[in-house]
């Protein structure tokens, strides 16, 4: 994609992410596209404030050359050429004040270690201000937090709250429960050593859960750097909210299904689009014929949250529509407000975030409350459901593909690598250079976009081929067909191959890393260190009581676990306790670990597997950040040719 580099020599990371963000915003269907008569809103929202006639010639331009591929839309590298054409010839000349001196924003300079200099980042007080009104409503109570909550009104308090690491492993438990094991959080006797082990803790954490944490190590946490601080924080609270809208916590989504769609079907939408059928689906219960397209521009009014809460709401909750009276937007927004917080739903907004139409705080707030008051009828039987609810090994692979900073993001496993895209990047990441992006079909034409969907798939099976992958039985038509089974061997292969290249490349010694080795150093480790534990393969029924994991964790840093903690009767809870404690204790001192407990006491062979290399990987280097960002420039380079 060589119009990258073009681009980074004109526009700055802010200004290209605002323009990003902005796109991703117009483009309700997420599609991959905005509408050309959508151009002038996109424009004067990225800070080309053109009149209308300008627009219009623009328009006629683009249809007259034939210049974009899709008759009447925009894809986002046009749009990004449309802004740089408009910058250099300098229409907009205070396009770089709009981006950082916009209202709610605040700039901040050098703030990152490995930015270059004179790069500023953009801090939405918004969502400083959201955030913080979230986490003292939703964790105030907890004794753990007294010294840090509540959070001052202007969330100033923030980011110094997040330096002892303790917060943010409660807010990842609060979005994923049980995800980090509360004793392997140090709470007392804090040192800045001590508060590093937890904000370790709570990265490596975050990152099992599918939270993408290239470029912030913990360093940049216990600095509070504002923008980093946020953008985590974001991660881990849009997945605790999304994690709720799904058919397992919520059958009654099979009622949102249209006449001739399958489970399957909904699968493949994205939480943001099952949100807006949702909405859209009270509205007409209610009896009322506008919809919703978007958590933008067609919420400013209130009109629609107001019917929508009243739909939800109980008899005894008293939500009325008092606010369409208002006709001052602000005064609407904050009345309607007040309608949600009869349902204790007032979160993440405030009035003016409303009438600002601010994205991700108002799919927050109608994510939160479709969790609360979903006022869905629970179908009395769902066929099909065993079959499509997502499995523990499915969620596992789904995070780390995540984690890997995939795009688009990846919702379900099978819809979601149909077409390739996403396949192509994770190969990309495990050997920078093998994907010629020349054979990709990257946008997909109305008429050709199955053959080129598959096109993609026959290429992703011949790049797994390439690199010496068992693909026995599977064809691209597999993978464009959503097959199950053969798509997650293959995804299996890749998971596999992306952790013994990180070891291969750690261990420097030429020769790929190899299962055997693993379990050699596994045993040498443990040896060294006076340790009973042996291994003798990733299918060993020792592995289940977790105590080989743990004494490889106080051989590789000596004194980390407490044995008091160790339970040795061999029950299932107790091995589930130990099976805990050692994920936890294994990411705590910085093992990127995304196997699950329940992958150790059922002894997982694969996951099993990845646990050791991973520990493996860090006894070759305590930090592997150095690592992690060598291999994403190395991806980013690969994407610019």
């Amino acid at each position: 994609m060589a119009f990258l580099n073009k681009f980074a020599k004109s526009l700055s990371i802010d200004e290209k992410a605002e323009i990003k963000e902005k796109f991703t915003e117009l483009d309700s269907n997420k599609d991959g596209f905005i509408d050309l008569h959508e151009l002038k809103d996109a424009l004067n929202q990225v800070g080309f404030k053109l009149a209308g006639y300008q627009v219009r010639e623009m328009i006629d331009e683009f249809k007259s050359k034939q210049r974009t591929a899709h008759q009447g839309k925009l894809n986002l590298d046009e749009f990004e050429t449309l802004c740089l054409d408009l910058k250099s010839k300098d229409v907009a000349s205070t396009f770089k004040t709009v981006v950082s001196k916009k209202e709610n924003l605040e700039t901040l300079g050098g703030m990152s270690s490995i930015s270059s200099e004179g790069t500023t980042h953009s801090v939405r007080l918004e969502e400083q201000l959201a955030f913080s009104d979230w986490i003292n409503s939703n964790l105030g109570h907890d004794k753990d937090l007294l010294h840090l909550l509540p959070i001052d009104s202007e969330g100033k308090g923030l980011y110094p709250s997040i330096k002892d690491g303790i917060l943010l492993c409660k807010i990842i438990n609060h979005s994923c429960p049980d995800t980090i094991d509360e004793r392997a959080i140090n709470k007392k006797n804090l040192t800045v050593y001590r508060e590093f082990e937890n904000l370790t803790l709570a990265l490596v954490s975050s990152q099992a859960i599918g939270c993408n944490i290239v470029n912030i190590d913990a360093h940049d946490l216990a600095k509070g750097k504002p923008h980093l601080v946020l953008g985590l924080l974001w991660q881990i609270i849009r997945i605790g909210l999304f994690s709720h809208i799904t058919l397992d916590s919520c059958p009654g989504l099979a009622g949102l299904l249209f006449d001739n769609e399958r489970l399957e079907d909904l699968m493949k939408m994205s939480p943001e689009a099952i949100l807006l059928r949702w909405v859209n689906h009270h509205l007409e219960r209610a009896g009322i014929s506008r919809r919703c397209t978007n958590f933008q521009s067609d919420i400013v009014d209130s009109e629609i949250y107001s019917h929508l809460l009243k739909q939800i709401a109980g008899n005894d909750a008293n939500v009325n529509l008092d606010a369409l009276r208002e006709t001052d937007m602000t005064q609407r927004a904050e009345i309607m407000l007040q309608q949600a917080a009869k349902l204790n739903c007032r979160s993440f907004l405030t009035a003016q975030d409303v009438v600002n139409g601010v994205y991700k705080l108002n799919l927050a707030f109608v994510a939160n409350l479709f969790n609360n008051h979903p006022g869905l009828d629970k179908p009395e039987q769902i066929e099909g459901l065993e079959s499509i609810e997502e499995t523990r090994e499915e969620k596992t692979y789904r995070n780390w593909m995540n984690s890997m900073g995939v795009s688009p993001h990846v919702n379900w496993l099978y819809s979601d690598l149909a077409d390739g895209l996403v396949i192509f990047q994770l190969f990309d990441v495990i050997k920078p250079g093998i994907v010629n992006w020349n054979r990709v079909h990257k946008r997909f034409t109305p008429l050709r976009k199955f053959m080129e969907k598959l096109e993609n798939c026959n290429y992703a099976v011949d790049l797994g081929k390439q690199l010496k992958f068992s693909l026995v039985g599977i064809a691209g038509q597999d993978l464009n067909d959503g097959n199950a089974t053969l798509t997650l061997a293959l995804i299996w292969q890749l998971m596999r191959a992306y952790t013994l290249s990180i070891l291969s490349r750690l261990a420097n010694t030429g020769n790929p890393i190899i299962e055997k080795e693993i379990v050699q150093w596994v045993n040498t480790r443990l040896s060294d260190a006076g340790k009973q534990s042996q291994l003798r393969n990733f299918n060993d029924p020792a592995i289940a009581d977790g105590k080989i994991v743990i004494d490889l964790i106080d051989a590789i840093k000596e004194g980390s676990i407490n044995y008091e903690l160790v339970r040795t009767s061999g029950t299932e809870e107790d091995n589930l306790a130990n099976a805990k404690y050692a994920i936890s204790m294994a990411r705590k001192i910085g093992a990127r670990v995304y196997a699950l407990p329940e992958d150790i006491t059922e002894v997982k062979p694969k996951m099993v597997m990845t646990v050791f290399a991973c520990m493996m990987a860090l006894d070759y280097v305590p930090n592997m950040d150095s690592v992690e960002q060598q291999n994403q420039n190395n991806h980013n380079n690969s994407n610019s040719n």
